[in-house]
């Protein structure tokens, strides 16, 4: 008879570790696939904010792309990961995400009130100043295809994502004058707008779509900027409703979309961004064809001056263009 203890019985501790493992070693495994999302410094952090902020800014400015800006930040995969393991990691990625929310709350805000009014103002040199910007900011996104096969499959993805956004602009313009804004609140306005709100956090962490466009093709951007003011919140409350739904769809696609996406990179990262280059060009593209812009050159059409904001426009461009591809080089210069 063998003794307790002995060879034939296994060991209490060979037991534990031939079962599952222990929970801090669970949960290093599950979020065994994040990258390193701590700041070094506090000129990373800095970035971060920055980051947030043309994010915040990209929700105002119809066609600017806050996914393609996270690109030419060096930031777009960590910001995916951050977002879809926000339940793995939470302590982590809630640190990481923090400046980058901070900057997106004021770009928000700088974009509602300042741009919004220069928009206003002389909205073809404001529009073209960003599109120079997200011109010069395309090669640090074309620079992952460095090294990959130019295959049929891949450039028909390529071709398909410059289609996508190029094709949201002429729709917004063309499309019928109909609006998905509600005029009373119930449940089927409350779940379209849980909808739209995901739809618009889709087009956050795609390089290429814009919430704007989107927003602008059903017919809701104008009037949901019209609700953000004390006079309509006394009149209607119910909006609040309205705001809780789209806040709801929002966070439930940013995190489902950023978790799909990431994966998507892992396990396909050549043809996706193929498709994303082919997404951020058309985002281009679009930026001069929306309803907004359009308007402008219906006015041109129709008579008004437009010197004072035509070669404004174009200065601003190649500012912008110049600018932007400054930092694509710094980045490179990074990197080595």
């Amino acid at each position: 008879m063998t003794a307790p203890g002995g060879a034939g019985l296994p060991d209490r501790e060979e037991t534990k570790g031939a079962g599952s493992p222990d929970p801090k070693e669970r949960k290093e495994a599950e979020g065994a696939d994040l990258p390193d999302l701590r700041y070094q410094n506090a000129g990373e952090a800095f970035r971060a904010a920055l980051l947030g902020a043309c994010i915040g800014l990209a929700i105002i400015v119809p066609g600017v792309s806050g996914a393609a800006v996270a690109i030419l930040f060096g930031l777009y995969e960590k910001l995916l990961a951050a977002i879809g393991g926000i339940f793995k990691q939470f302590r982590a990625c809630a640190l990481f995400l923090l400046p980058v929310a901070l900057g997106g709350l004021a770009g928000l805000a700088v974009g509602f009130f300042a741009v919004r009014a220069l928009l206003g103002l002389c909205p073809f040199a404001v529009v073209a100043l960003f599109a120079g910007l997200m011109l010069g900011a395309y090669p640090a996104i074309a620079d992952n295809l460095r090294g990959e096969a130019r295959t049929l499959p891949r450039l028909l993805l390529f071709a398909a994502g410059l289609a996508l956004p190029a094709a949201l602009g002429p729709a917004a313009v063309f499309a019928s004058p109909g609006s998905l804004w509600p005029e009373g609140i119930g449940l089927w306005p409350c779940l379209l707008f849980v909808l739209l709100g995901f739809l618009v956090a889709l087009t956050q962490v795609v390089p290429g779509l814009s919430a704007t466009a989107l927003l602008m093709l059903v017919g809701c951007f104008a009037p949901l900027l019209d609700s953000v003011s004390l006079t309509y919140w006394r009149q209607e409350p119910a909006v609040f409703a309205l705001y809780a739904c789209l806040a709801v769809g929002f966070l439930a696609g940013l995190v489902l979309c950023s978790k799909w996406i990431g994966r998507l990179l892992v396990r396909r990262r050549a043809p996706a961004f193929f498709a994303v280059c082919g997404l951020s060009l058309g985002s281009f593209v679009s930026m001069f064809l929306n309803p907004e812009i359009w308007e402008v050159y219906r006015g041109w059409a129709e008579g008004a001056p437009f010197a004072a904001d035509l070669w404004p426009g174009v200065a601003l461009f190649l500012a912008g263009l110049a600018a932007a591809y400054a930092l694509v080089r710094a980045e490179r210069r990074g990197r080595r």
